[in-house]
């Protein structure tokens, strides 16, 4: 084996480092035993001679270096404190690109301190070839891609609001694995607002808020599988019936231009779409494909679709209080004390759960009679929810809650849904959550983080597409004592505005 491979085995590791995090150089050698992986031989060559050095980003000095111990291919995807470095394919969403590149025309936004900290910066043929690795799968020595290897993978995906992309996961390291482009106009931020893993894994979905698509992926490979057009619309939440057969995209607009489009997702054509309703937003559709129900965001009542024949639904409307057995739809909205924002039914089927942003509760449905059951208080400004099947908890996020944690927006509230009780405030450490979603394999949950106030925690890096980037936290609820569950020590940055989050069970 020639000296060259001997380094690619031994050791190797790339110039970056967290916003906080200086390396101190002493007299040391770098350790002559590395495993884990090698890099090809040009990546190696800077890698090893500028940066793979004792006090820097090396197993012995990682941790004052950002968490990244850099000193093999594998150790470079363990990642750090602040999640990725190197995202495969994906030179402008790899934050490694940004700390060693200082040439403003090769499109990578540069982020200080530069590294090699004190040393000699990269030349520009250096950073492009870091560029270009990145580019072609951030390949090893042997040409093997990271995350590539298995096929059933279980996997998490948050869209990125902000941006266009969404960002997948891998559920095992909670690692950022790959970004992937969403949308149809390259020209126009289209917002993708909700991304739906369909229940039997195979496919994952994405409707937009400033868009006319829905688009579907493979759940395998991530790769592109085709799309259909909704229309012109504000398309705002996506539920899919058990067998993965029928999505049911929302359009959120005022009478009469709110709608819900039935869609074959198998053919992947639109069924037919419903018209005539008024700021529809939130939805979810029964185990048994009968009953589809829809939150009227701004009102005081939820609609209620039989579509035993889906080319002729039937409407009815809930209303979310008792003693109301008329609704007029105007008078409900001028004088709405609820705002319902999404519903969800009990993992038994027996209820469905509707969270009202206006009076900070979210109200428990009786699914035979229709009737309200219960009434949880739950931190401000309620929005999303998912439950646990393993764990009687029902979690809810809150995005604008600024009571719970003051000097703070946001919290989850955590409800038991057996008895129908509020358990506890959980802070998220992370800036507006919105999106969460249950892994009861894993006992968490991961809630994305919005933070795009101005007054939030200032992002550790720079978007290439501008705007600020938002986060991904974890809550432990396998606390015996429910009362105790907090986030875990972990945080990961992503792309602008992470809004939802999908997971592959």
């Amino acid at each position: 084996m020639n000296t060259f491979k001997k380094l690619l085995t031994y050791t190797a590791a790339y110039c970056f480092i967290s916003f906080l995090s200086t390396c101190t150089y002493d007299k040391e050698t770098p350790p002559l035993t590395i495993d884990g992986g090698c890099y090809p031989d040009n990546i190696a060559h800077i890698f090893v001679t500028k940066c793979a050095v004792s006090g820097c980003h090396n197993t012995q000095s990682k941790d004052g270096a950002g968490g990244f111990d850099l000193s093999s291919w594998n150790h470079l995807f363990e990642g750090g404190r602040n999640g990725s470095s190197v995202i495969p394919f994906r030179p402008d969403q790899s934050f490694l690109l940004s700390f060693i590149n200082t040439y403003s025309d090769i499109g990578i936004p540069a982020l200080t301190p530069t590294m090699p900290v004190g040393g000699q910066p990269l030349s520009r043929d250096e950073v492009i070839m870091v560029r270009d690795w990145i580019r072609n799968g951030a390949p090893d020595c042997n040409g093997n891609v990271k995350f590539a290897d298995v096929p059933n993978r279980k996997k998490f995906y948050v869209c990125n609001q902000g941006c266009d992309v969404v960002t997948v996961f891998d559920s095992h390291t909670k690692l950022p694995m790959r970004v992937i482009d969403v949308g149809i106009n390259p020209l126009q931020i289209e917002s993708p607002h909700q991304v739906v893993v369909s229940p039997d894994g195979n496919y994952w979905y994405v409707i937009f808020r400033a868009g006319q698509v829905l688009q579907k992926f493979r759940t395998s490979d991530d790769s592109y599988v085709g799309q259909v057009i909704l229309g012109v619309g504000q398309w705002t939440s996506m539920t899919i019936s058990t067998d993965s057969h029928y999505g049911f995209a929302v359009n959120y607009s005022q009478a009469p231009d709110g709608s819900v489009a039935f869609v074959d997702l198998q053919s992947m054509t639109l069924f037919s779409t419903y018209t005539g309703l008024r700021y529809p937003h939130g939805s979810a559709v029964s185990s048994d494909l009968k009953t589809l129900y829809i939150t009227a965001q701004l009102g005081n009542y939820i609609y209620k679709f039989d579509i035993t024949d889906l080319t002729n639904p039937q409407e009815d409307d809930i209303i979310l209080e008792h003693g109301l057995q008329t609704l007029n739809h105007s008078l409900q909205t001028v004088n709405s004390k609820f705002d319902p924002h999404q519903v969800a039914i009990s993992p038994d089927g027996t209820k469905y759960y509707v969270t009202c942003q206006r009076s900070n509760e979210v109200r428990v449905m009786n699914v035979a009679t229709d009737t309200l059951m219960a009434v949880v208080p739950t931190g401000v400004d309620p929005q999303e929810l998912d439950f646990s099947e393993t764990y009687p908890y029902l979690f809810v996020s809150c995005m604008d809650d600024s009571v719970s944690f003051p000097g703070w927006i946001g919290s989850v509230t955590a409800i038991n849904y057996h008895t129908n009780t509020f358990i506890k405030s959980i802070f998220t450490n992370g800036f507006q959550p919105h999106g969460l979603n249950v892994d009861d394999q894993f006992g968490v949950v991961y809630v994305a983080n919005r933070n795009v106030s101005a007054t939030g925690p200032a992002p550790h890096h720079t978007s290439v597409c501008g705007g600020r980037n938002g986060n991904v936290t974890i809550i432990d609820m396998t606390n015996p004592d429910p009362t105790q569950m907090e986030i875990l020590d972990y945080k990961v940055e992503v792309s602008v505005d992470p809004y939802e989050i999908g997971i592959r069970k």
